[in-house]
């Protein structure tokens, strides 16, 4: 039997490698955001059990976000600081 196609790249999804950081920074605040976003706006319409893992994944996610802002003020502070 042959294949009609080859195998796929091994990584489907990858970062480029020569990003700098704070822009890795910025874009990985975002996805968190966009998380916490989600998660929230989905937790509500679960029932109690659900809803409360979900929120439980949505205080993680916003977390993250504390995390990877406080690594993106100290890689690239604001003005004002």
């Amino acid at each position: 039997m042959v294949k009609p196609t080859p195998n796929p790249p091994a990584n489907l999804f990858t970062v480029n490698p020569n990003e700098n950081t704070e822009s890795l920074l910025v874009n990985a605040s975002e996805t968190l955001s966009s998380l916490n976003a989600l998660t929230c706006h989905l937790a509500f319409d679960l029932d109690a059990s659900q809803r409360a893992i979900m929120l439980g994944i949505q205080q993680m996610a916003a977390l993250g976000q504390l995390l990877v802002d406080r690594a993106l003020e100290q890689v690239s502070p604001s003005p004002a600081s």
